[in-house]
């Protein structure tokens, strides 16, 4: 779309015009975070548990916040409203900033490296997406082990999505030591053969994914059979249902793993639940980015 518009350190730019440094310490050691906001109807999604994890982020890799909360709030917004964008993705990058190359922290400290930018999404074809469900490949998990830090760190993650696509999957699941750890840009979950809904336990080799949680604490506020706990590639084969949670996606179903069909090859009933009651709850209380010019 013709006049968009990204926040780079302090001003509102062409995004085609927009660049930073090329001693940057994102582009030199991918010594930068990211957090990214789903947007619905203008509403930000799990909004408070965005900022929280960025905050955490920051704290993980020692880099200071380059404005408070209620501010980069309203940069978001802002970004949000410049580029026309009521259902999409708002994606903030924030680094060290730039310096001469040297693997150690600047000394003294430079001012950090702050970007924004805001996308459209196809809503319709998502929510198309998530009535017939989608394929997942398995693949070794090759990333680093402070994965709950959400760095721009993400070859492996790349090379695995790349993988998941030339076989005509959507995403890939990563596995270590014979067990499923996430997806490359979301969390796997499975519905066992007993009933039971189990996603991975937050430890260092996954990320704390914000829509995770809103999932968990629908789950637990229905009274559903939850648990965070491990599970193996033939757990998943022999599943009754698998999905996936992300900021982009919501809940999706997965209907096959590898060349392995999931219960009937269909969505099942935890699944629907589950997406339905998080776009139902998850947009409720974010904030509204103003719409228009």
């Amino acid at each position: 779309m013709s006049g968009r518009v990204a926040y780079v350190n302090g001003a509102y730019v062409p995004r085609a015009q927009a660049g930073i440094s090329i001693e940057d310490r994102a582009v030199q050691f991918a010594d930068s975070i990211y957090e990214v906001w789903g947007l619905r109807d203008g509403r930000f999604a799990d909004e408070a548990g965005h900022f929280a994890r960025l905050k955490r982020s920051l704290g993980e890799l020692r880099i200071a916040a380059p404005m408070g909360e209620a501010a980069l709030r309203h940069v978001l917004c802002e970004v949000a409203r410049r580029n026309r964008v009521r259902d999409g993705l708002v994606y903030l990058q924030i680094s060290r900033g730039a310096a001469r190359r040297d693997h150690a922290f600047p000394d003294p400290a430079v001012a950090p490296t702050m970007i924004v930018t805001a996308s459209r999404m196809d809503r319709r074809g998502l929510d198309a997406r998530a009535e017939k469900g989608v394929a997942v490949i398995t693949a070794p998990d090759i990333r680093w082990s402070r994965c709950d830090i959400k760095t721009t760190g993400l070859l492996p993650n790349a090379l695995a999505r790349q993988q998941a696509k030339e076989s005509g999957a959507f995403e890939a699941w990563l596995v270590r030591d014979g067990v499923v750890t996430e997806a490359c840009a979301s969390n796997a979950w499975i519905v066992d053969s007993g009933g039971v809904i189990r996603t991975a336990p937050e430890r260092e080799n996954i990320l704390r994914g914000v829509t995770r949680a809103a999932i968990l604490k629908i789950a637990a506020e229905r009274q559903m059979r939850v648990e965070e706990r491990s599970f193996t590639i033939e757990e998943a084969l022999a599943a009754r249902e698998a999905f996936i949670t992300s900021a982009t996606a919501g809940a999706l179903a997965v209907v096959r793993i590898d060349a392995h069909t999931i219960g009937d090859g269909a969505p099942g009933p935890v699944a629907r639940a589950l997406r339905a009651a998080y776009l139902e709850a998850a947009y409720r209380e974010g904030a509204k980015a103003p719409s228009g010019r």
